[in-house]
């Protein structure tokens, strides 16, 4: 009897090894998933994708914004006031040449670098929804190995009552017999 109660309690801590074999491994899996994830965001862009984000993070400041008033304002009273001999008069025709040469390029940059920062926010998405999905897998299996669990235990538990149960068996069977005569009547 006292073989049989250790091979099931032999039964249930490999039962328990293989669990915790099984969550080590999954923990091992999402860390290569985690690693796989981040590589699009360590990714270095090339030299031109850096001077058009520079470009782009420039263009739409303040900063700018201030600068090129500033030029303006400054170009406008040199020819306008200060210059005898301007070399833009009014109407300003070369600043307009200027600012329209600035805007078409300038625009094409943005638009690049904005591509780019869509593409990676379409990249993010998509490794948000691999990562719930991987989420929602690993809650499925975390259910379906606590119920594997629950149903091994209550076998075991089942095995162990049905052993206790023979031994209380054998003991009555040893107990002298007016025990059992006076303990029905």
């Amino acid at each position: 009897m006292q073989e049989s109660l250790a091979s099931l309690l032999e039964t249930e801590n490999k039962q328990l090894q293989k669990l915790n074999e099984i969550v080590i491994r999954s923990i091992e899996e999402e860390k290569l998933i985690s690693k796989k994830l981040y590589e699009f965001e360590e990714h270095h862009p090339s030299f031109k994708d850096a001077i058009a984000d520079k470009v782009a993070s420039f263009g739409g400041s303040w900063s700018f914004i201030l600068f090129f008033l500033f030029v303006m304002i400054v170009w406008m009273g040199l020819n306008a006031y200060l210059l005898h001999r301007p070399f833009d008069p009014y109407p300003f025709i070369l600043l307009n040449l200027l600012l329209s040469t600035i805007a078409a390029l300038q625009a094409p940059i943005i638009m690049m670098s904005q591509n780019r920062k869509e593409e990676k926010d379409r990249q993010r998405s998509v490794n948000d929804y691999l990562v719930n999905l991987k989420a929602e897998i690993e809650v499925r299996n975390l259910h379906q190995k606590l119920d594997l669990l629950i149903s091994e235990q209550m076998k075991t538990l089942f095995e162990i009552q049905n052993a206790q149960m023979d031994l209380m068996e054998e003991i009555r069977e040893k107990l002298p017999q007016r025990h059992t005569d006076t303990r029905v009547k």
